[in-house]
């Protein structure tokens, strides 16, 4: 069984370049990443360019079979993420294919959100913009908006990272890459919550300075000033990569 979907709104040339799962496995392009389950290559189809993410694997034994496949998981939480409007890639195209209920291969292509850098790079680079306190403050501002909006929905990224965010030239944030992204209730969500901020604070600690980390972590639970909770958790966040760095 193989189920192939293509953008509505997807320029000829390029749909014909992904018309199928077959066409999309044969494509060439640059290479930007090759793992044992997946790769990802660019393309550039009549002056525009997609990325391409393709899983030759679910994993090894009872993983073709249980659960929902990590391209899957990928290709609904960027759906999800435009659903609240949260900026992520557009998607391009998105599948899978199964035999006798065994996970065979899948692909998700987005477009490539033109001039964008990650966050990861900007400041492995030592980025300027990192030093500006407008810029910081604007970034900050839309990445405490879009993880509360994901965390009200009890949905939690898993890998929220500097990396899987990209930021363009005016300063817009795009989230990117959630394959590991899922819901979550009580217990479990709080202590996946503090995860996905402690991520954020990884790097942030080396780059921001403390009065920035803080306004962060404010306008992420919109309020003016701490109380006793988040006192609680902000402690948890700081714990949280301790002895695994």
């Amino acid at each position: 069984m193989s189920a192939w979907r293509l953008a509505v709104d997807l320029e000829p040339a390029a749909a014909r370049a992904f018309a199928s799962l077959d066409a999309v496995f044969a494509l060439e392009g640059e290479r930007v990443s090759r793992s044992p389950l997946s790769d990802v290559i660019r393309v550039e189809i009549a002056g525009e360019r997609y990325y391409v993410k393709r899983y030759r694997s679910a994993g090894k034994g009872l993983r073709r079979y249980l659960g929902r496949p990590r391209v899957k998981a990928e290709w609904q939480n960027l759906r999800r993420f435009a659903t609240w409007g949260i900026a992520t890639a557009p998607l391009a195209a998105w599948g899978l294919e199964r035999s006798g209920g065994a996970f065979l291969r899948g692909a998700l292509i987005t477009r490539e959100l033109s001039g964008t850098q990650d966050l990861a790079r900007l400041a492995k680079d030592n980025a300027p913009c990192l030093a500006d306190p407008r810029w910081v403050d604007g970034v900050s501002r839309q990445l405490a908006r879009a993880t509360r909006l994901m965390h009200d929905h009890h949905f939690v990224h898993n890998d929220l990272k500097w990396r899987n965010l990209l930021v363009d030239g005016e300063g817009r944030l795009f989230f990117i890459d959630c394959p590991l992204g899922g819901f979550w209730w009580g217990h479990w969500l709080r202590r996946r919550i503090v995860k996905d901020l402690a991520c954020l604070d990884k790097v942030a600690k080396y780059q921001l300075s403390r009065t920035q980390r803080l306004r962060f972590y404010l306008q992420y639970r919109r309020r003016s000033r701490l109380n006793a909770s988040d006192k609680v958790r902000i402690r948890q966040i700081l714990k949280y990569f301790e002895g695994r760095e």
